[in-house]
This record gives structure tokens, C-alpha cells and sequence, in this order.
């Protein structure tokens, strides 16, 4: 089915600046050999120049970010974090991690602008479709978001989009109810921090087990207080692939959607669980994402109008990414590009797709979380 889907777009945003990151760590100081870093305008801009080249840009709507308010932005994360990261801008730049362990987040000089333009183009995002302009949308922005947590960044992440996303649904259109689905190879910590004792938004991370951050996306990690149960981690071996994630869908993710009842659903979209992916050792191939993705717009129709937006996050194989996101475009849109995808049969033709036992027995233990997700009536 035909839907009119949004996409944000800037090329300003591919401008921001990673500085001294070689892959995923900081390089220098005789230790880490300058590089390119894994977080790189090369593969989001990729994935536009492929829209374009399969002709599906112009079938898209396109939605033009603006920088998001301190005031927004404050609807997640700290005053004192937004008042540094400003001070940090106006200079020569810095790191958005504000002396955490672990994740180096730099930036360069102009990084909260160009921070500030990728997480209010993911709140022009919700206004459009709330107001019908368009049904779903797809916000093909960086710096990413889904680690960074109230108070800092994390793992190339500034400001939280899904979180951002789903307060300006509440705050600004009284949508009482808001999922986020994380299905970004690593674990979505920064939504299930900020939300971790709210009810009203229920986060649900597919990741692979302790890949990163370090010790976190514990299946038994489930909120607390008021938020118990409204926060679901579904951790996988890896090597899982095509069987794995559709039965993660039919088994915890639908079933989660239906108990919740959500008024707006967020994917928060890494394509890391790519099979070529360098930072972990997943299987995924572009049908899965696109089935998932149907599978959600599927769910939305019944649950909550159809409204669904998805944030890009991580996906760092260059070559095979923007293959793996016009997959899912074309799901979205129910468009078809005119450009077929190489990487298909070869990655949907690797031993082990099928659900395996260990795999099987993992969802098993997550799905075992489901009956405490907060029902409205409940």
C-alpha cells in the first residue's frame, strides 16, 4: 500500500565533525593510528545519493529540520549539560560525554547547532505526521541519538531523538502513550534511562548481548517504580539473523505493541545488525528490515492512526547500508526504487538464518516479560 512518508533531510547535518575519532576510540598519543571514523557523513549521505539514484526521493515528502529550542531539549536532557555543550560550540569544540566512562562523543566547533537542527527535525517529523501531512516519515539525520542519556552523550550520540520525539508527541500534541522500538545492534541505554520509571513510554531494545555499552540490555532489566514492565531488552546471540529477529517481532515486539496501546510508535533504525557490519556479528539482510518495518506499520494502522517515525542510529558497512535503509524507505512508502539490492541473495543465503535453538530460548526469556507491560486500563 501506497502511503505518503516524509523524509528529513539537510546536508548541514553530514557536516558535523567527529574530529579525532579513528573508528570508534580516540586516535593519537602513539596508541590509536589516525583513521576515518566509524560515524561518518559517508554513510547517511550514501543512503541519499541511493534514494535519489532508485528515484524514491522524489516520490518523499521533504521535511526541513530547524534547530530544536533549549527549551525542547530540556524536555530530556539537563540544563547544565545543554549550557556546556553551547560553551563547547562557540569554541573550538568538544566532547559530549562530559568525562563519562567509556563512549567518546566529540565535536567540533558548531556541534550544538548541528545537534540541535538533527533532534528538531525529528520534532518537525512528529508535528507532519500528526497533523497528516504525511503518514510515517524517516529522518535520515546525524550526530545519532539512542545512547546519549539525560546528562551526556554517548557512543556518537548528542541529543536522544526517540526520547526528544516521543516528549514533543506529549507535550505538544497530548498523545498520552509513546513507544520506542530500538532494533540498533547496540543497546538502546539513553531511552531506557530516561524513561526507566515512566509508564507512559514503552522502550523495547533488540540488541545484541553485551556487544555495547559494556554489562547493559539485561533481559531482566524491565524499569522500576511507576515504569516497571514498560521497559522490555530483548538480547540476542550473536550471530542471530533473518529467523531470529522476525520471531523477536511476531513473539515480543507485536504482541508489547498490542498490550501497550501506543499513540505514536518510534523506531529508533540502526542497520548495524547488517551481516557486514564491523561492529558486530549480526545477519540481517534489506527484506528482514523491511518486513519489520511492515510488521510496525501494521501494528500502527490498528493501534494508533498509522503514525510512525524512524530515526536513523548506527550502520557502518558503507557499501551495503543505503541498501539496507532503501529497503526499509520502500516498506515505508510502498514505493519501489528502480535499483535492486546486490547484497540480497548473498547475505539471505548464509548458513544459520533460521532460528536457532540458543536464539529461540532467548526470546523465549524475553517474551516472558510481556505480561508486565503497562496496559492502559490497568
Amino acid at each position: 500500500m501506497k502511503r505518503a512518508t516524509g523524509l528529513v533531510w539537510h546536508e548541514l547535518l553530514m557536516w558535523h565533525d567527529t574530529t579525532a575519532l579513528a573508528g570508534f576510540l580516540k586516535s593519537g598519543r602513539g596508541v590509536v593510528e589516525p583513521d576515518e571514523a566509524s560515524e561518518s557523513p559517508a554513510s547517511k549521505r550514501r543512503i541519499k545519493n541511493l534514494l535519489d539514484v532508485a528515484g524514491l526521493t522524489e516520490k518523499l515528502t521533504l521535511i526541513k529540520p530547524r534547530e530544536a529550542s533549549e527549551t525542547e531539549l530540556a524536555r530530556v536532557h539537563a540544563p547544565a549539560y545543554l549550557a556546556k555543550l553551547k560553551q563547547m560550540s562557540a569554541g573550538d569544540g568538544g566532547d559530549a560525554c562530559l568525562g563519562a566512562l567509556g563512549g567518546d562523543t566529540p565535536f567540533g566547533p558548531g556541534g550544538y547547532e548541528i545537534a540541535a537542527l538533527a533532534a528538531g527535525g525529528m520534532l518537525e517529523a512528529v508535528d507532519a505526521i500528526v497533523a497528516g501531512k504525511v503518514a510515517n516519515a524517516y529522518a535520515l539525520v546525524r550526530p545519532p541519538g539512542h545512547h546519549a542519556v539525560a546528562a551526556h552523550g554517548y557512543g556518537f550520540c548528542i541529543f536522544n531523538h526517540g526520547a526528544l520525539a516521543a516528549r514533543h508527541a506529549q507535550a505538544a500534541h497530548g498523545l498520552a502513550r509513546v513507544a520506542i522500538v530500538d532494533w540498533d545492534v547496540h543497546h538502546g541505554n539513553g531511552a531506557e534511562s530516561i524513561f526507566f520509571d515512566d509508564p507512559s513510554v514503552l522502550t523495547i531494545s533488540i540488541h545484541q548481548d553485551n556487544c555495547y555499552p559494556a554489562n547493559s540490555g539485561a533481559v531482566e532489566t524491565i524499569g522500576a517504580g511507576a515504569g516497571e514492565g514498560a521497559n522490555l531488552n530483548v538480547p540476542l546471540p550473536p550471530g542471530s539473523g533473518i529467523g531470529a529477529y522476525l520471531a523477536v517481532m511476531d513473539r515480543v515486539v507485536l504482541p508489547a505493541l498490542d498490550r501497550f496501546k501506543p499513540d505514536f510508535i518510534i523506531i529508533a533504525s540502526g542497520f548495524d545488525a547488517g551481516a557486514y557490519d564491523p561492529q558486530a556479528r549480526m545477519m540481517l539482510d534489506g527484506q528482514t528490515f523491511a518486513a519489520m518495518t511492515t510488521g510496525i506499520l501494521g501494528a500502527a494502522d490498528t493501534l494508533c492512526g498509522g503514525r510512525v517515525l524512524v530515526t536513523h542510529e548506527g550502520g557502518y558497512h558503507r557499501p551495503s547500508v543505503p541498501f539496507l535503509a532503501m529497503a526499509l524507505v520502500e516498506a515505508l512508502s510502498g514505493e519501489r526504487g528502480t535499483v535492486d539490492d546486490p547484497f540480497q541473495p548473498l547475505i539471505a543465503g548464509m548458513a544459520w538464518q533460521d532460528l536457532q535453538p540458543h536464539q529461540d530460548a532467548a526470546i523465549t526469556r524475553a517474551a516472558a516479560n510481556l505480561a508486565r507491560v503497562p496496559a492502559p486500563d490497568a
